[in-house]
């Protein structure tokens, strides 16, 4: 496959490692020694740092940040892998900080999909298939195993594992050094080996701004949820009352999919 160095330009530094067939918007800029396959495409005023390597189907939007030494576009890690022509999506305002790696789908119709707005610090790991959706921080040193998915603003602390195919509900914060191997419920802390439902992230909610009145009916959720003598299934049940809050509803779906989906693992368990 034919390769060449990057043009002379002000934005790539001349040691970088561009195809000529992958499409970079001119403001695009390219640190030293960076490498950059034939079918990327990156939008405008985008960074990729130096020694970066961005290969594969892989598009990247506007004003992402990508810091030095990440490796996104390679291949799935799946065994189950052949070759499939996949795709990494990549929306805008990201930072992508240093050493993260980020996989391709397996098949050839399938996408692992970063939205908009997030970060992920060094060392993290996206695994194929998966989906962080916008607003997402996840700290160093995290790895998460393929279908992953995440939902807008959920907090994941340092240096934790995340099974294949769970699910990480919006506004939850996990704890570091937990165990992730259920879905975790939205608007929740959730911490431990094995991990548990400790409380409401009542800080995560006073940041998004979610009023008093809704977090008053996520309160009196989690007490039906995990301080009555309910069976699961029962106290979802009970959730369909709360028919005008939509967060709520939203906790009342996810736990229900959580459930009824097969692929999905169920719930993370409360302490109690």
């Amino acid at each position: 496959m034919p390769v060449s160095h990057a043009p002379v330009s002000e934005f790539i530094h001349p040691t970088a490692i561009v195809h000529p067939d992958a499409q970079l918007h001119p403001t695009v800029k390219v640190g030293a020694y960076a490498v950059i396959g034939d079918q990327v495409k990156i939008g405008s005023h985008s960074v990729i740092g130096h020694h970066a390597i961005v290969e594969g189907r892989t598009e990247i939007g506007d004003r992402n940040q990508i810091y030095p030494g990440a490796a996104i576009g390679l291949d799935s890690q799946d065994l189950k892998y052949s070759g499939a022509d996949s795709l990494v999506h990549i929306g805008n305002d990201n930072r992508i900080r240093e050493y993260v790696t980020i996989n391709r789908a397996n098949e050839a119709d399938e996408v692992t999909y970063i939205g908009n707005g997030n970060l992920l610090m060094a060392y993290v790991h996206v695994g194929h298939n998966c989906k962080i959706e916008d607003r997402v921080i996840i700290a160093n040193g995290v790895a998460l195993a393929g279908h992953v998915h995440i939902e807008p603003n959920a907090r994941i602390s340092g240096v934790l594992g995340v099974h294949q195919f769970v699910r990480i509900g919006r506004l939850s914060m996990v704890g570091g050094m937990s165990r992730i191997e259920r879905d975790v419920p939205p608007y929740t802390l959730v911490e431990g080996n094995p991990s548990r439902v400790r409380t409401l992230n009542r800080v995560g909610m006073d940041r998004a701004g979610l009023d008093a009145e809704t977090q008053q009916a996520l309160k009196s959720a989690f007490r039906l949820l995990y301080h009555q003598d309910l069976t699961l299934v029962d106290a979802i049940g009970k959730l369909s009352t709360f028919v005008d809050n939509p967060h709520v509803q939203h906790l009342r779906q996810f736990l229900h999919d959580s459930i009824t989906i097969p692929e999905r693992r169920g719930p993370i368990p409360s302490r109690i």
